[in-house]
């Protein structure tokens, strides 16, 4: 027997609808998000087993989201937990009620409804390990940690191209320390032009700049000492009260990166399969935890290496019609997990040859840079599923061997 039920999450309160095989709604209700609540779920599929029935049902739940306590405690207990897409969902209502009418009870009916004839499509909840989940968790958060940190550097320079371009001049990367603890002691162009070298080699220092101190410090006056278009004195303050003020949400960026990073190392050290990964070339601590705690580490749950990539995104997308056909980018994805598989690629053709030769084939028939890369990185997840499936650390020559192209 089997039994389908449709979740409809919410921040305090659930709508749970239960099913039969024939699409009868055997139990429905509203249950809290606590304790309490999955009690009540359980109580709910309970009443809909059939009084004669003994065995214990196949119980199959579908849902709009993959992780979250009330996920974890559904597959804690053995039930097949779907994560159903949303869009999914919105285009299913659509074909089953044409009026356009909403609500929560109906949502978690249509959820079921829709689990129920095509509970081989939506994607299963990955049974991973707390140890993947944390890296996950910490990777997540290192990752929007450097994103937001991007964010503010972009409005410091938007800032000092109106008012400063100078500073511009002086520092390449606006979240590094030098640049940060300069912009500290001299967000104005009439600060910047006061600053004698010992002070600016106080502030490098403090920044955490050991090598090449006095260097650095002589570059720095001699780009802010440039002469540059000057806006009025009240909104360059005004422009420097800015840029003072972003300084410091940086700096406190910088240390909060660095602290999750440690942590993240941490984790990833523990876990079986860091040596692995970091055998692969490209893939240091904080890019190999971003992959492992993206992919997970389910061993059931890439059956292929095809399997693997099209989750990733790597592979290409086919859209045939008649006699039009087109092969192009996977645009929806994992977002965080191509960020990652992005980078990993770009630091892998610097240290794999064969990694190398295939962006250089992929450049030389006209692809761009972030295509080539794509098509790397796409061979490296088959790669990675191939030495995890076997448990086998990376080799040069077995991995590009049926490329005649790759470097001796």
């Amino acid at each position: 027997m089997q039994l389908f039920v449709g979740v409809d999450w919410a921040e305090d309160h659930h709508d749970v609808c239960v099913m039969d095989t024939d699409g009868q709604v055997r139990s429905k209700g509203r249950v809290s998000n606590d304790l309490a609540g999955i009690a009540k779920i359980h109580d709910l599929i309970g009443r809909a087993i059939p009084a004669e029935f003994d065995d214990d049902p196949e119980v199959i739940v579908g849902i709009e989201t993959d992780r979250g306590l009330l996920v974890r405690a559904l597959v804690a207990v053995g039930y097949r937990v779907l994560a159903v897409n949303p869009l999914g969902v919105d285009r299913y209502r659509d074909r089953s009620r044409v009026s356009g009418a909403k609500s929560d009870p109906g949502d978690a009916r249509v959820l079921a409804d829709m689990v129920r004839p095509d509970a081989h499509q939506p994607r299963a909840v990955a049974a991973d390990s707390d140890l993947a989940e944390a890296i996950k968790l910490v990777a997540r958060s290192h990752q929007s940690a450097i994103w937001s940190r991007r964010r503010l550097a972009n409005q410091v320079r938007s800032a000092l191209r109106e008012f400063y371009p100078a500073a511009q001049l002086a520092f390449e990367d606006l979240t590094h320390s030098d640049a940060v603890s300069v912009l500290a002691i001299a967000p104005t162009p009439e600060l910047g032009k006061g600053l004698s070298l010992s002070k600016i080699a106080s502030a490098l220092r403090r920044g955490g700049r050991q090598l090449n101190v006095d260097k650095k410090a002589a570059a720095v006056q001699a780009a802010v000492r440039t002469d540059q278009r000057t806006q009025p004195p009240v909104v360059a303050d005004a422009y420097g009260a800015i840029v003072a003020s972003l300084a410091k949400v940086i700096a406190a960026h910088n240390t909060q990166i660095a602290e999750l990073e440690e942590v993240l190392e941490a984790h990833f050290s523990q876990h079986p399969d860091a040596d692995i990964l970091r055998s692969l070339p490209g893939l240091g601590v904080v890019t190999g935890a971003r992959v492992l705690g993206e992919f997970g580490d389910d061993p059931n749950r890439y059956d292929t290496a095809k399997g693997r990539r099209n989750y990733a995104g790597t592979s290409p997308l086919t859209v045939a019609s008649g006699t039009r056909r087109v092969v192009r980018a996977r645009h929806i994805r994992n977002r965080r997990l191509a960020d990652a598989l992005y980078w990993w690629a770009f630091n892998a053709i610097n240290r794999s040859p064969g990694a190398r030769a295939l962006y250089d084939h992929r450049r030389a028939l006209g692809d761009t840079h972030s295509g080539a890369l794509r098509v790397v990185s796409n061979r490296l997840v088959a790669i990675l599923h191939g030495c995890l499936r076997h448990r086998t650390l990376y080799d040069e020559h077995t991995a590009w061997a049926h490329r005649n192209d790759i470097a001796a």
